[in-house]
């Protein structure tokens, strides 16, 4: 390409701020990731997306600093980091990588979930607590958080208005795992439909 095109206006308010958004995207998104990955004690794949992340954004930031009378790049930089936010979320979503606690509370059946839980693969735990309303059984259960959407179908059977909440967890020692060969799949083979 010519240096006459680098100076146009087809470049100027219409390619560099489109490439500047594209940016953004690719950074805010490893962004995300990242911070994710920092929050899980992932500590070889965290600091690889920091360089990543913050190369591509010095790349972006300067090309708006060599064009500060151009509205069209700082339109392009606002839209990129808005839909990094996004793109950034649907990807970890899609992933799906860690585990998580999933945390029931049932009036009764707290045993007869977990022999139910036991059956699919899931190691499961119950107490008896006291509740608003009487006695109840709280149940644990962490899980590999692929594994999510069969745990909250088995959930829905067993009780369609149970009450449970889920929660991150940061690191495991032991315990007993579904497994399955979906564990075996690298990084980007990994993807599962979203809710």
């Amino acid at each position: 390409m010519s240096s006459d095109f680098f100076s146009s206006d087809l470049y100027l308010y219409g390619v560099l701020p489109f490439l500047i958004f594209v940016a953004r995207i690719c950074d805010v998104t490893i962004g995300t990731l990242r911070i994710i990955y920092v929050s899980k004690g992932q500590r070889n794949i965290a600091p690889i997306l920091g360089f990543f992340e913050v190369f591509i954004w010095i790349v972006a930031i300067s090309q708006i600093m060599g064009n500060l009378n151009n509205w069209a790049c700082y339109f392009g930089y606002a839209a990129g980091f808005a839909a990094g936010n996004y793109i950034g979320m649907m990807v970890e979503e899609r992933l799906a990588f860690g585990k998580v606690l999933v945390r029931v509370f049932s009036i009764n059946g707290g045993a007869e979930l977990v022999k139910i839980l036991n059956s699919h693969g899931y190691g499961a735990t119950t107490f008896q607590a006291q509740g608003a309303q009487g006695d109840v059984s709280i149940v644990y259960s962490v899980i590999n958080r692929k594994n999510l959407p069969d745990i909250q179908e088995i959930l829905f059977k067993f009780n369609p208005k149970l009450f449970y909440v889920i929660e991150d967890i940061r690191k495991v020692n032991e315990g007993i795992f579904q497994t399955s060969t979906r564990a075996k799949i690298p990084i980007f083979g990994r993807w599962r439909k979203g809710k």
